[in-house]
């Protein structure tokens, strides 16, 4: 792997698979009754969030403590930030703190890969604007192949706001290189300029789509990017794009419901589509633990071959 993780695109096959085997095998320490390996012991993991967070940073903080590195999670409201203090002043600050790795939360896209520049270490993006967010689509991927068994040739179809979501972004970039065809569905406003340069398909029928899915991911209406009105109404958006009970009966049995969080239940997903068991919501959260694991043991210098042996206990 590389030394940072700024996009999905920079995983090739082999790393992503590497990524989701290793998630695998740190899964087992979660049923542990000490949930703790010793494998970054030394090191420090500084949490580095610009924006708002819950899932992300918890999650990230709670990967980092399992793997025993020390964490420093920095808030830009009530930090120097909000004196006026610069990304690139903050990073030298977190670099003569001796920092391993950052893992950075931003609301302009291409922070993170500006951030890499000034910091000896390595450098995870954990959303960057409406750019990208490549250890949600880890996460999602390690879902599906735990539900699915393999992600080579699913059809996996993902639905709504995909013009600010950077969810979207990493998703069809890793889901094609693990071998998944990915639809984007989505209001013709909402879909990017730029969207026939993704390697996926465009579909503006939901309906059409939905028997033919092995995944619908079902993305937020992100009202708080939008500066102009980009649907009529809400009621119109949820009653054509929106998930309920009569369009989760159109899919195959097999399939299953994705959100990354948080959801507008009601918008573009139904509660009892939410809640059903069909959702894989709550397991997306269990599974990004393991996941972000999995990238911090191996960005921050853990060994392969050692990681069976500290899992197992040998």
């Amino acid at each position: 792997m590389k030394r940072h993780l700024i996009s999905a695109a920079d995983l090739s096959k082999d790393d992503a698979l590497l990524v989701l085997d290793t998630a695998e095998e740190l899964a087992q320490v979660s049923d542990r009754s000490i949930k703790k390996l010793p494998t970054l012991r030394g090191r420090t993991v500084v949490n580095l969030f610009y924006e708002d967070s819950t899932r992300t940073r918890i999650s990230f903080e709670a990967a980092a403590k399992r793997l025993s590195a020390d964490v420093i999670n920095f808030s830009a409201k009530g930090s120097s930030v909000s004196k006026g203090e610069s990304l690139k002043d903050t990073a030298l600050t977190l670099e003569a703190m001796g920092a391993d790795g950052v893992v950075i939360r931003h609301p302009a896209s291409g922070a993170p890969h500006r951030l890499a520049g000034w910091v000896q270490g390595s450098v995870i993006n954990a959303g960057d604007g409406t750019h990208e967010h490549p250890t949600q689509a880890l996460l999602d991927a390690f879902t599906m192949r735990r539900r699915l068994g393999g992600l080579e040739g699913r059809k996996v179809t993902i639905v709504g706001d995909v013009l600010h979501s950077r969810v979207a972004r990493s998703n069809v970039l890793l889901l094609d290189t693990l071998g998944a065809d990915v639809t984007v569905v989505a209001p013709p406003t909402l879909v990017p300029v730029a969207v026939d340069t993704w390697p996926c398909r465009v579909s503006y029928d939901l309906d059409a789509v939905l028997p033919k899915s092995d995944v619908v991911m079902m993305l937020r209406v992100q009202h708080e990017r939008m500066n102009a009105s980009y649907f009529p109404t809400v009621r119109e958006y949820s009653r054509r794009y929106g998930l309920d009970g009569d369009r989760m009966a159109q899919l195959p049995e097999h399939a299953i419901v994705m959100h990354p969080g948080p959801m507008n239940r009601g918008v573009e997903i139904a509660a009892e589509v939410a809640d059903s068991v069909r959702s894989t919501i709550v397991e997306q959260v269990a599974n990004g633990v393991s996941a972000r694991m999995a990238v911090l043991y191996l960005l921050l210098g853990g060994s392969e071959p050692a990681i069976g042996k500290e899992v197992s206990g040998k």
